[in-house]
């Protein structure tokens, strides 16, 4: 959150941005003190989306550190994360906890891990409990070797007892250099060697410890199942995302420090696709120039033109070899892709509030009514609609609202249309504006003032005929909005006929607004539109898939989901899992079964 002065006042994270946001500033009485003076300071907003809570918190922890927001000293203590610490240094090795990382211990072989949340810290030591056989009480070795005997720990298979005098450290380090492979994701490593062992005990008929083995064998295979939330690369790295829309490229740069997203930075330039290569370079000098670091990689959506010549400016700049780096696989490819969704982010929520926090969102109407030959102020309300159809199933469409040159979400609305049943999109926006001028303010469809046609001259035609019939629109202008080849938006088309471009390197100020304008309107109905589709299309296969099965209708179909969560875990239950879920019975678990073994086969 920032001041009308631009400092940043505060920093938190979100797991829904909107829920928050609404906390702050969806009308409520705010009854903390503190909390509302924070909100009466705030003048505008930037976020950055990470992978994962933990990534969250460790970028808001950064922020802090970085900005010392005046409203985080009030609201939050500034804490530091965890470490997890493996004592490789040591004769007979441990794994704790840590707050710092001791770089003496480090040089000398001890591996730092993290740094973690507390929650998920002890999560991870409870998984490493369940895997390894690791000691757990508070004996130093090798002095308590041989003072007591062993505890119940090692007679239940869950410690190795290194107490007992029977185990080398060369063994206990053999095992503690499983953990290692744990936390650098080697999981096969450690799989073979528990496989290995059971098959050992079983052979010895030690079935206890058989037993023992093949239960770590399945939580190692509950572990790979999760998504794993760390980067594992363990470097300094920048990665670069580029979007452009609306004659303008955001350009958002995402730090990677230690495996962990520690910084971020957005800017804005005018330019568009055509004129990426020309942008990146001229970013990649002038930031970097005045940067106080400048990483070994720096990752790239694309292979500049004069890559040499920048990576060995970059170089010299940063007085170490500096690489420009297009990821095509692995956690670099996926870092450059978070930088990407970022960039397209902060784009959308640009275009969506028509340019800088300070930008008046009615400007570009007052242009438009120019364009259009309208009166001053005359348009506030505005309507755009959209077809989407997959072929001829799933025909629907959704209307947005701009009121004020904003989105009105509450005044959205949706249609599944009743008589159009093949794909034709004038006779499906026929329906659509005939069902929707058919409602009257008091069903809350108040009349627009401008209604936007997605599209040429063949659809805007199309749409003023659907309603030449109904009094009411008579006196409702349209207009088209025109895409190029791209699918970018790229004109406004009147009435009359008359094309007005919208693209082009080097537009005035007054077109930049309009272009902005309008393709926050195409962008936002085809959004609205396409969700409300693809809603329809999956209840439309899950209504097939299920209820195909002889036996098997609508509450059997929502029992079924509610118990197993999605199609795939159903398709993969046996007879007996199936049985379990309410109101399945063993005839209608065969039927299912046999349902989705034909279509494996």
């Amino acid at each position: 959150m920032k001041d009308a002065a631009g400092s940043v006042i505060y920093v938190g994270k979100a797991k829904r941005l909107k829920n928050r946001l609404t906390n702050y500033f969806g009308g409520g009485k705010i009854t903390n003190a503190k909390v509302a003076a924070m909100v009466s300071h705030v003048a505008d907003y930037e976020y950055t989306v990470v992978s994962s809570e933990t990534e969250a918190l460790l970028l808001e922890n950064n922020f802090i550190k970085r900005y010392q927001p005046k409203y985080n000293i009030l609201l939050r203590d500034d804490k530091g994360y965890p470490y997890i610490c493996i004592t490789l240094n040591e004769e007979y090795p441990q794994v704790i906890k840590s707050f710092r990382i001791d770089e003496k211990a480090r040089a000398a072989g001890a591996r730092y891990y993290g740094p973690y949340m507390n929650s998920d810290l002890i999560r991870v030591l409870r998984t490493i409990e369940e895997l390894f056989p690791l000691k757990r009480c508070r004996k130093v070795f090798p002095r308590d070797i041989g003072k007591e005997r062993p505890c119940l720990n090692y007679h239940i298979g869950k410690c190795m007892a290194p107490c007992s005098g029977d185990v080398t450290s060369e063994q206990y380090k053999e095992m503690v250099e499983r953990i290692v492979m744990f936390f650098e994701g080697k999981y096969d490593g450690i799989e073979e060697a528990l496989k290995k062992g059971m098959e050992e005990a079983a052979e010895n008929m030690d079935y206890e410890r058989a037993a023992v083995m093949r239960d770590r064998i399945a939580a190692l295979k509950n572990i790979r199942a999760e998504k794993n939330v760390f980067l594992k690369v363990d470097r300094d790295v920048d990665a670069v995302g580029m979007y452009s829309d609306a004659g303008e490229t955001c350009i958002r740069k995402l730090e990677l420090r230690r495996g962990a997203v520690t910084g971020s930075s957005t800017f804005f330039v005018s330019g568009s696709d055509d004129d990426k290569g020309e942008i990146l370079e001229q970013f990649l000098i002038s930031y970097y120039e005045q940067a106080p670091l400048i990483p070994g990689t720096v990752l790239v959506p694309f292979e500049p033109e004069n890559k040499e010549i920048l990576e060995e400016a970059l170089s010299e700049i940063g007085g170490h070899k500096v690489t420009l780096f297009v990821a095509q696989r692995g956690e670099l490819c996926d870092l450059e892709k978070l930088a990407l969704s970022n960039a397209r982010e902060m784009m959308v929520r640009r275009i969506l509030r028509g340019g800088a926090a300070n930008s008046d969102p009615k400007a570009p109407l007052r242009i438009i009514e120019r364009y259009l030959g309208l009166t001053e102020g005359s348009v506030a309300r505005i309507e755009s609609y959209d077809i989407s159809n997959l072929g001829n199933d799933d025909i629907c469409s959704g209307m947005v609202v701009f009121t004020d040159g904003k989105p009105d979400k509450n005044s959205y609305r949706l249609f599944k249309l009743k008589e159009v049943t093949t794909q034709d999109d004038f006779a499906s926006m026929r329906e659509v504006l005939s069902r929707r001028f058919a409602h009257n303010e008091q069903d809350g469809f108040a009349l627009p003032d401008l209604i936007l046609i997605d599209g040429g001259k063949g659809q805007l035609s199309a749409a003023r005929a659907a309603v030449a019939d109904i009094p009411v629109c008579a006196g409702i202008p349209m207009a088209g909005m025109v895409k190029n080849d791209r699918h970018k938006t790229s004109a406004l088309l009147t009435e009359d006929g008359h094309l007005i471009p919208l693209e082009g390197k080097d537009l005035e100020d007054e077109k930049v607004a309009v272009l902005r304008f309008l393709t926050a309107v195409q962008d936002e109905v085809h959004r609205f539109s396409i969700t409300y589709q693809r809603r329809l299309a999956s209840k439309r296969n899950i209504h097939y898939k299920l209820e195909n099965i002889p036996g098997i209708g609508p509450a059997k179909r929502r029992k079924l989901l509610s118990f197993f969560g999605t199609i795939k875990k159903i398709s993969e239950a046996s007879v007996e899992e199936l049985s379990e879920a309410p109101g399945i019975s063993d005839k209608d678990a065969e039927a299912i079964r046999d349902y989705f073994a034909r279509e494996e086969d």
